[in-house]
């Protein structure tokens, strides 16, 4: 592999300066070894030669398929959602809930009907005209087919109509303030009885893209629908390039191979591109949640004198200065601030070694020793290194554990439950409601929230954003997770490229809007 990385310099100065404030010694040396261990592969050069019609773009995480009805994770959905598959709605940069293949939507008095009117002229990418079949046919398949987790969106539908060609039907069992939102994501993708046939080799939707070819372990090449209903892209080749580096995404955009990295993953990177006028580096936030996942079901974690002791022997200030450099922002919950019921709860575990020595002495917890099994990620990787110095100070041992991402993590601990403690980047919008599922990787039971959940969901507006409240409330109460930081969105492009959302706010990478300056 030659000589050290740049990114494993940066590493080892960032562990240096940490080290500075008093945390162990080996944070230096062992960072570097998990960076070493874990990112070593560069990928090889796309397939498709650059032109003025043509978008490279640098990724971190490659999906494992094209089926996001049957796997997890965010991948996915971060290339082919509003790129390849449309729903009825989207969201906008705001946030808030917009038309897409709906035209117009009305909702009933009792709030459990809604009637869309559909836009005219939509067809598939395989030929196939979109009508309101197609809108019956994809929500009742979520029901019937769908597999994920986030599949449990639909179960509040009672039954679909086709009422007429562009007018779908959707009437609803309860009121539900959270469904019309979930159709924002992958949930609400449109797909067409002739196009499920090979979901995870050959996508079709009503994008403005399709798949035009993969490369596993490289690229994946979109190709412009020429039967696209709306507004052609500005580029009609779009090239998804994954790498597992941070440093290769990063030498790949400064020596042209790429035209934008869709999200810095090291703040380390910001100061050679903000420094060079070839660049434009746009900065704004997300709604992805890094946390310190607990399993809750699994002893001694099952005791929330346990979790607690753990979250207070978090600094999370050091742990967003060394994977982020402090860009991000401290939340203390599921809940980012773009969503109406958020509340500032950072400091309801205040960093404090002896009050989690003595929780873990009143819990009888002695020499306890925890596996973190982590995506084999670079803020994932770096934030295992604080969290594991930190657990030690307090008398925990713990052996950090990289996997692939996202088969591996997905498989062992998402599916299987197969942990202790792990860090992920939770993408999903508005995914504190995942809290109210037992079955889920938490494994955390809590019947109040449950019961707040579903009170949020059927009731008004306001009672929704009050209950919601409670939820964050008793989830730091007992302590179901550790919410490390809020990452950044920092996109960095060539500044012949423009048209990007600031704020991540939705699944997708949408690329709708990208154009040349």
């Amino acid at each position: 592999m030659g000589r050290p990385s740049r990114q494993l310099t940066h590493a080892a100065d960032r562990a240096r300066v940490f080290r500075k404030t008093g945390r162990t010694k080996a944070i230096a040396a062992a960072l570097a070894l998990l960076l070493l261990a874990t990112g070593c592969s560069a990928g090889s050069s796309a397939s498709v030669s650059p032109g003025p019609d043509t978008l490279s773009v640098g990724i971190t995480a490659e999906p494992s398929s094209f089926d996001f009805t049957s796997s997890d994770g965010a991948a996915i959905p971060q290339a082919l959602l509003y790129n390849v598959y449309e729903g009825l709605v989207k969201l906008d940069p705001q946030g808030r809930v917009v038309p897409l293949l709906a035209k117009s939507w009305t909702i009933s008095p009792d709030r459990r009907t809604y009637d869309f009117r559909l836009q005219p002229g939509v067809r598939f990418a395989n030929g196939a005209p979109f009508t309101a079949e197609d809108v019956k046919f994809s929500l009742m398949r979520v029901k019937t087919d769908w597999t994920i987790s986030l599949k449990s969106a639909m179960d509040v539908v009672d039954h679909v109509d086709a009422v007429a060609p562009d007018h779908a039907r959707v009437v609803l069992s309860k009121p539900s303030n959270g469904w019309l939102f979930s159709l924002t994501g992958r949930v609400g993708a449109m797909f067409s009885p002739t196009g499920v046939a090979d979901l995870a080799n050959h996508p079709v939707g009503t994008g403005p893209y399709e798949i035009a070819s993969r490369r596993r372990g490289d690229s994946i090449v979109l190709k412009e629908n020429p039967r696209y209903w709306g507004r052609k892209p500005a580029y009609r080749t779009v090239v998804l390039k994954y790498y597992t580096d941070p440093t290769a995404l990063n030498n790949a955009l400064l020596s042209n191979s790429i035209d934008v990295i869709s999200a810095l993953t090291s703040a380390d990177s910001i100061p050679q591109f903000q420094g060079d006028d070839r660049f434009t580096v746009l900065q704004g936030t997300t709604n992805s949640e890094v946390t310190l996942a607990f399993n809750n079901r699994r002893a001694p974690l099952n005791d929330v004198r346990v979790r607690q002791a753990l979250s207070y022997a978090i600094d999370r200030k050091a742990v967003l200065d060394l994977v982020f450099n402090g860009r991000g922002t401290l939340i203390g919950s599921m809940v980012p601030p773009t969503d109406p019921w958020y509340e500032d709860l950072s400091k309801a575990y205040s960093y404090d070694p002896a009050k989690a020595k003595q929780l873990l002495a009143e819990a009888g917890v002695h020499d306890l020793q925890l596996r973190l099994r982590i995506p084999n990620l670079p803020y994932a990787v770096s934030a295992a290194q604080v969290v594991q110095s930190q657990l030690a100070d307090v008398g925990v041992r713990t052996t950090i554990e990289p996997l692939d991402f996202p088969a591996v993590w997905l498989k062992q601990v998402f599916t299987d439950h197969d942990y202790d403690l792990s860090i992920i980047q939770h993408v999903e919008a508005r995914d504190i409601t995942t809290f109210g599922k037992p079955t889920y990787y938490w494994g955390y039971d809590g019947k109040r929230v449950q019961q707040l959940l579903a009170s949020a969901d059927s009731g008004t507006p306001q009672q929704q954003v009050t209950d919601m409240k409670q939820v964050a409330r008793q989830l730091s109460a007992d302590a179901a997770a550790d919410w490390l930081f809020l990452f950044p969105n920092v996109i960095v492009a060539k500044k012949k490229v423009t048209g990007f959302v600031r704020n991540q706010v939705s699944e997708s990478f949408d690329l709708t809007g990208v154009r040349p300056a």
